[in-house]
């Protein structure tokens, strides 16, 4: 019973071949997520590099391809092998998400800019939850770092309140001050 209360202590308990591994399953879908929020920020960051916003942007997604990287070294610490088919598949449902009427025949539209940083900040909130729930794993795992985990949830509140503030400044642009209430 001591050796079952050690590798739990350690994250490795021990199960039988029929049960899933949920620890995988949960940090492959948010890797995936990561993969959808790295291709989003490089769309957006290529479209906007020369604006106002594109210095934050960029920073921004060599932060957010830093969180992938950190991610996948996780799971290696956790021995969990990446299910590359999810990141693919990711991958691909962000190119074709792309494809959505945006009201211009041509070019990009003016909102264009606010729904990326609206899906970007919900891409942000949720691998903040991803890590989150790692920090709660750390307690008892030793194979995870908890001040690093403390830090890159400390990053993401800067990112959401970041993509907080340019989403603001674009629809203040877009709408005008009073735009917002004077549609309906």
């Amino acid at each position: 019973m001591a050796g079952r209360a050690d590798a739990t202590k350690a994250g490795t308990t021990s199960k039988s071949s029929s049960e899933p591994d949920l620890l995988g399953i949960y940090l492959n879908d948010h890797l995936a997520g990561l993969t959808v929020e790295v291709e989003l920020a490089r769309r957006v960051v290529g479209a906007h590099r020369d604006s106002d916003i594109g210095a934050v942007l960029e920073r921004l997604t060599a932060e957010i391809v830093g969180d992938r990287a950190t991610l996948r070294d996780m799971m290696a610490a956790l021995c969990v092998p990446v299910r590359r088919y999810k990141a693919y598949g990711a991958w691909v449902g962000e190119k074709v998400g792309r494809l959505k009427p945006n009201g211009y025949l041509r070019g990009r539209s003016p909102l264009s800019i606010i729904v990326e940083l609206e899906g970007l900040r919900l891409a942000v909130e949720h691998k903040a939850l991803g890590w989150r729930t790692l920090r709660e794993l750390a307690v008892h795992d030793d194979r995870l770092d908890p001040g690093r985990l403390d830090g890159l949830l400390d990053r993401g509140r800067r990112q959401a309140d970041t993509l907080e503030e340019l989403r603001a400044r674009k629809v203040a642009e877009v709408f005008g001050p009073a735009g917002v209430n004077s549609a309906s």
